[in-house]
């Protein structure tokens, strides 16, 4: 199953059905609740099935009339029992997926622990916690109450033919037509069938839960994903790439909002070896772009090429291989550093990733952990600061040498320093590869070969720093870079101003004393 879910395109990942905690859910119980109805509850079916023909088969030796009225009583028995079963399926509903909206809510909570304290919203979490149980709470009552007044009913039905049973066993002893042995006998072997058929009944809710999750399994077994990542007849990228990258009169918008476009009409082009910086106002599709040369989606129309080819000819796999990312969120995993570095390059040796971790300016905080590389980061990185995993998620990307990097704000949780000083590594890695730039600070992205500026879905503007600021002086690059300069100049006097205020309290507190 785990399979089939990491085979399935992004965009089935961002539907409302298909988040995290509902995915984890469906895995952690569908496969369980299929095992159980198949391999388990089959045995028991087995079992009794076996009892209860050698069960009538003796009774029709020893007393067969006897047998059959002890048999033409099952019938009610068994009625009663799947009518039971079938009310109880009835009344709790999609009593599972009620559940997994509140599993969801509960997962996020606790995901986010840090948040929901820093907020003081843990009540409100309990809130809609108890909110979202209360619909399995009152499928669940009348789920009691039907199964009670079933479960009454077969019981009634089976204490029934039993008086019954005796009843005539106790006649045909009476008239002399058999004794007592036998009589006795046939009735202890096909009772004792009867609890079996009833033990088999009862199975049912397993059954009906085990179909549901059934089909639900082969639904995710069986969908054909649109994004193909390991299709053998697509074209291998060869073990080289020129690193070339065109986009070309592309339409775009996300699948789960089809009515808010995205691109419209957007062309791009990096050349190989050079850098592309992609900056904007937020909002603008800068790390769709990413998203869609790395083949996440397919634009809505036109085409993204590498190498002159369109990356939908591609086997995903490999081209992927040739790609390196370092994403605007660093995603660490709840393991060590070093397996942390080395993900997607398990083969690398200890010597590369230190390499790798001294480009990222990440080597010396982690000689500094009392375990080095072999500290565990825990869930999401969050023993890490947030500078600390974005140099380890650089390092993971420098580790690959692939020959088209890109950049997703990738400098964005650093301090001035260190974000100085692995600019500085970043360009010197990045040097003869394709680079393709997502950027806020516009002082990092000056000596890129072109810069495009999107904005409305479409490249506004294009050129190097220098053909930008001259040839549009009012363009909307030339009005970000103003801004963020107005943006430092303020701040720079907010923090000289706060700190000549600290001279005259101090002279003040003298002049008192």
């Amino acid at each position: 199953m785990l399979t089939a879910v990491l085979k399935n395109e992004m965009a089935w990942f961002d539907q409302e059905e298909n988040e995290s905690a509902r995915i984890a859910a469906r895995l952690a119980l569908d496969a369980n609740n299929v095992r159980s109805a198949i391999g388990d509850r089959i045995s028991v079916i087995v079992q009794n099935t076996a009892l209860m023909l050698v069960a009538c088969t003796a009774g029709f030796v020893l007393q067969w009339r006897l047998a059959l009225v002890l048999i033409a009583v099952f019938p009610v028995v068994v009625a009663a029992t799947v009518l039971q079963k079938m009310f109880m399926t009835g009344f709790s509903g999609d009593l599972e997926g009620a559940h997994a909206k509140a599993t969801q809510l509960a997962g996020e909570a606790i995901a986010n622990v840090r948040t929901v304290a820093a907020f003081n919203s843990e009540g409100k979490i309990v809130g809609l916690f108890s909110s979202n149980l209360q619909i399995p709470l009152r499928r669940c009552f009348w789920k009691g109450q039907i199964a009670g007044s079933g479960f009454g009913i077969a019981q009634f039905a089976l204490y029934g033919s039993y008086a019954l049973g005796l009843w005539y066993a106790s006649w045909l002893v009476k008239h002399g037509i058999s004794d007592f042995s036998k009589t006795i006998r046939v009735f202890m072997v096909l009772m004792v069938s009867a609890n079996g058929a009833a033990e088999t009944l009862t199975l049912a809710p397993d059954f009906i839960k085990g179909g549901r999750a059934m089909r639900s399994v082969f639904d995710l077994l069986d969908r054909k994903t649109e994004i193909e990542p390991d299709d053998t007849d697509a074209t291998v990228v060869p073990d080289r790439l020129r690193g070339e990258v065109e986009l070309k009169h592309v339409d775009f918008s996300y699948p789960t909002r089809p009515d808010v476009p995205v691109f419209r009409d957007l062309s791009l082009r990096a050349r190989a070896g050079k850098t592309l910086a992609l900056v904007g106002p937020s909002g603008c599709g800068k790390s769709s772009v990413i998203a869609l040369i790395q083949r996440f989606y397919d634009p809505t129309s036109g085409r993204v090429m590498i190498d002159g080819k369109d990356i939908r000819k591609y086997n995903l796999k490999s081209l992927r291989r040739h790609i390196a990312v370092v994403p605007q969120e660093p995603c660490l995993f709840a393991t060590t550093i070093y397996e942390n570095i080395a993900y997607g390059h398990e083969s690398a040796t200890e010597a590369e990733i230190i390499e790798a971790a001294n480009m990222a300016n990440a080597h010396k905080f982690i000689s500094a952990l009392p375990e080095g590389y072999k500290t565990f980061v825990g869930e999401r990185g969050v023993q890490l600061s947030g500078g600390q995993k974005q140099r380890v998620a650089i390092a993971r990307a420098l580790l690959r040498k692939a020959e088209l990097m890109l950049l997703d704000e990738a400098t964005s949780a650093l301090d001035a320093e260190s974000e100085r000083s692995i600019q500085e590594a970043l360009d010197r890695a990045c040097s003869g590869k394709t680079t393709i730039v997502v950027a806020h600070r516009l002082s990092t992205i000056r000596n890129a070969h072109v810069i495009a500026v999107i904005d409305d879905g479409k490249v506004a503007e294009q050129g190097s720093h220098s053909h930008l600021l001259k040839n549009y002086p009012d363009g909307c690059y030339a009005r970000m870079i103003q801004l963020q300069r107005f943006t430092h100049t303020q701040a720079i006097g907010m923090a000289s101003g706060s700190s000549s205020s600290v001279k005259p309290r101090e002279d003040e507190d003298r002049e008192v004393k």
